[in-house]
């Protein structure tokens, strides 16, 4: 039972790009303790909702996550720039 949601949305450009990079990571989730979905909006928005147990296991999987979506997010806009 999952009792804590989080559900973030991403308005890019790259939202195709960090959809993609995410799906190594959903794919292999193993928390039973917390959940993540991802899907895409149209071109340009990326929605991901975090669902959990308990609030430290929501704010564990909101860590990783989130950080995972601004480093997909960085490495793209620096690759368009080289």
């Amino acid at each position: 039972m999952h009792n804590h949601e989080a559900i973030f949305r991403f308005r890019t450009e790259h939202a195709g790009r960090i959809y993609r990079s995410l799906q190594p990571e959903l794919d292999d989730e193993v928390n039973p303790r917390s959940a993540v979905a991802c899907r895409l909006e149209g071109d340009d928005l990326l929605v991901m909702t975090v669902t959990a147990q308990d609030i430290s296991s929501l704010r564990a999987a909101l860590n990783m996550y989130l950080r995972l979506v601004n480093v997909a997010d960085e490495v793209t806009d620096l690759a368009e720039k080289s």
